[in-house]
């Protein structure tokens, strides 16, 4: 995946062709606090410096920095799909919650 750690916060990186840079961003924050670079290190300096910079100003204005999540969402699926899903579970003996959230977090942490 794409991402870095910098300072604990998690940043999507991707390339922006037409500046010939890489692009940071950080994710889980409450606005914008993104960064450019043209390699790895750059982009630890800027990012460091980008989230600072925010984490300031909310400081400053009062304003919680962090997106707070409910850990609920909807997913729309095909129906076909939903039924593969409620039988994978079910031959696991796990409700449907359960093999979804065990599902997703194999696929984010490997």
């Amino acid at each position: 995946m794409n991402t870095m750690i910098i300072e604990g916060q998690k940043a999507t990186i991707t390339y922006d062709e037409e500046m010939n840079m890489f692009r940071g961003e950080f994710v889980g924050l409450n606005g914008g606090a993104d960064f450019y670079a043209t390699d790895i290190e750059g982009l630890y300096k800027e990012g460091a410096v980008s989230l600072h910079v925010f984490l300031d100003m909310c400081r400053e204005d009062g304003v919680e920095p962090y997106k707070s999540f409910s850990g609920k969402f909807n997913v729309r699926i095909a129906p076909e799909l939903h039924a593969d899903i409620v039988a994978a579970a079910k031959s696991k003996g796990e409700s449907l919650n359960q093999y979804i959230a065990e599902t997703l977090e194999q696929a984010v942490h490997a």
